[in-house]
């Protein structure tokens, strides 16, 4: 995710099954850098120290300059928990302090300020059935709980619904194809046969499952729009946990 987060459902006590989120700083090293389309860039670093993961968690990045000043920033983790690897997909923004640092700067060997995991409200616990929907970079988050399942042998328990304007545009495009996934692109076609267009009812409904947990994530409009279909189709608000976030460079 690109910027700070900030995690709110529309209903249910805030924070409740909150885990203890570690105060103290922990050194990453950059294990590997893949450049994307648009600026993005993945980073998948070895974090010293680093305690157990929950799909959707989110890590804090601190960067720190010779005369000692910093800047911080979160994102969301992308792998698995399993995974030994923290894996960060850092969207690249004009004028970016951090990420534009984590972009064009970080090499493969350089060491990050990381704390984390962080989290207890937008994370799954690989049991309960659950409908994923993400706009843009939103689906970083979901894409850990789609890998989560997948490695846990039930790749039926989530189904991931992402939302971009193209595919390339689209954070981890290539493994949202198959089984319940859904692309819906709002200009261009999406590789299964969408037409363009924003996402509508019609993408969700055929997925909705008695017992699911719905999870959404993206800018606050997209969080606003895709929460608001869920709820119309008749999902608990209780059962849905939204995440928004907003550019913060």
């Amino acid at each position: 995710m690109t910027g700070t987060s900030a995690s709110a459902g529309p209903a249910g006590p805030a924070g409740s099954g909150s885990l203890t989120a570690p105060t103290s700083w922990a050194t990453g090293v950059v294990r590997e850098v893949r450049h994307h389309a648009g600026g993005a860039v993945v980073l998948r670093l070895a974090v010293d120290g680093m305690g157990p993961r929950l799909p959707g968690q989110h890590v804090v990045v601190r960067l720190r300059a010779d005369d000692g000043y910093t800047a911080s920033r979160s994102y969301s983790v992308a792998s698995d928990p399993a995974d030994p690897l923290v894996e960060l997909y850092v969207e690249r923004l004009v004028d970016g302090e951090v990420s534009g640092y984590l972009g064009d700067v970080v090499e493969v060997g350089d060491e990050l300020e990381v704390r984390g995991p962080v989290g207890g409200w937008f994370v799954w616990d690989g049991v309960r059935p659950a409908l994923a929907v993400g706009g843009g970079s939103g689906v970083v988050p979901l894409v850990s709980m789609l890998r989560h399942a997948g490695s846990t042998g039930h790749p039926d328990r989530v189904c991931l619904v992402a939302a971009a304007r193209t595919l390339e545009r689209l954070p981890y495009a290539d493994e949202l194809v198959g089984g319940c996934q859904v692309v819906a692109l709002s200009q261009e076609r999406s590789p299964a046969g969408r037409e363009p267009g924003r996402l509508v009812a019609a993408d969700l409904e055929p997925l909705l499952r008695t017992g699911q947990q719905v999870f959404v994530c993206g800018s606050s409009a997209f969080a606003e729009h895709a929460s608001r279909l869920v709820v119309d189709l008749g999902v608990p608000a209780a059962d849905v946990r939204v995440e928004r976030f907003g550019p913060s460079g």
